[in-house]
């Protein structure tokens, strides 16, 4: 039975389409041509950058939305339920993000970029955002557990309501911090009200419809495409934002980006190690993982343009960071798949691949 198992997984693995396939290579294009979009015709960047709705970018937020919905259209609502009764990744999630993440990047960002006090209040602004819209995508591509990563995303997002200012003015020893709180709202509404409320009425009518399995076999798989082909269009708009001052100045950058690397690094080791050890499923490990270790751009971009900005170096270090992040992301994502086998497997894996 486990080695029938395995050659579903293999039939499954060999009848991907480019599009998955080859997908790192898809996001690598992307980036390079964004880079040279914003390096070479920096007016798109500039134009697309212009179209905003309170603070938050309208191409980025329809590109995202498409991105979130076939995240969450396969969820059901007794998954929902299942994961609510089990709060202890939520727990860490909250810890990793609110407890741990703000002091360590506030160390790393003192230590590396001593002497640029504007740098280092961006890459803290950055450590103080706990993402809520691309780490469902991640999520998804990385075989997690969706229901349980819309919870843990959910309440982080709403905890930052309350949390974002008081340890922003903590650690940037600023008074009167600003919180967005239109683009909190909004970000809220547009990344997981409306993919969920969209996602759970479309699937309960296609499938009254249609049926289960043509919903499973056959929407899943197209919006699955609709999700990739977003994905790669926001790489193209995200990096042709900043594509000239990373061509022009890829020093500045990489000192900007270090924090970043060792933030995530720190992040990412102990959190995934920790859902090892506590023996939870991969699914909800790698869930914990690319939660505590991503960051919630736009809001950081945000608050720190009011404070110190639209030119200042606190805008531009909070722009490089998540430039940063998707080939990082990507990267774990590949780390958990390749190293789920050692996580314990759900009920239903083992009696299969029980010999």
């Amino acid at each position: 039975m486990g080695l029938e198992t395995s050659e579903e997984h293999t039939k499954k693995e060999l009848s991907l389409g480019l599009w998955e396939k080859y997908l790192t290579l898809w996001i690598v294009i992307c980036i390079v041509v964004g880079l040279l979009i914003g390096r070479f015709v920096p007016e798109f960047g500039e134009f697309m950058d212009s179209l905003k709705f309170v603070k938050l970018s309208i191409p980025i937020g329809i590109l995202l939305f498409f991105m979130m919905y076939p995240t969450v259209v396969g969820i059901r609502f007794s998954d929902v339920k299942r994961a609510a009764r089990n709060p202890k990744p939520l727990i860490v999630t909250i810890i990793a993000n609110w407890v741990i993440a703000p002091p360590l990047m506030t160390f790393y960002a003192n230590i590396i970029l001593a002497g640029n006090p504007q740098y280092i209040a961006g890459v803290i602004l950055l450590g103080l955002s706990p993402c809520t819209a691309m780490v469902m995508w991640w999520m998804f591509l990385a075989k997690g557990d969706m229901a349980q990563g819309l919870i843990n995303t959910a309440i982080n997002a709403l905890l930052m309501l309350a949390l974002y200012a008081p340890l922003a003015g903590l650690y940037l020893g600023v008074s009167g911090i600003p919180v967005p709180w239109d683009l909190i709202a909004v970000s809220v509404l547009v990344f997981i009200a409306l993919p969920v409320a969209s996602g759970a009425l479309s699937r309960r009518l296609i499938i009254q419809k249609k049926g289960e399995e043509w919903f499973k076999d056959v929407y899943n798989v197209a919006v699955g495409k609709i999700s990739i082909v977003a994905l790669l269009v926001t790489l193209i708009v995200l990096f042709s934002f900043e594509g000239q001052t990373i061509l022009n100045d890829p020093l500045l950058v990489a000192y900007l980006a270090a924090p970043n690397l060792l933030h995530y690094a720190t992040m990412i080791t102990w959190t995934y190690l920790l859902g090892y050890f506590l023996g939870w499923k991969y699914e909800t490990a790698i869930d914990t993982t690319l939660i505590g270790s991503s960051s919630h751009f736009e809001v950081a971009i945000a608050v720190a343009t009011t404070l110190y900005g639209i030119g200042s170096g606190a805008a531009l270090a909070t722009v490089i960071g998540p430039l940063m992040e998707v080939p990082l992301m990507l990267s774990l994502v590949k780390l958990g798949l390749r190293t789920r086998k050692y996580f314990p497997r759900k009920k239903r894996e083992q009696k299969g691949a029980t010999l």
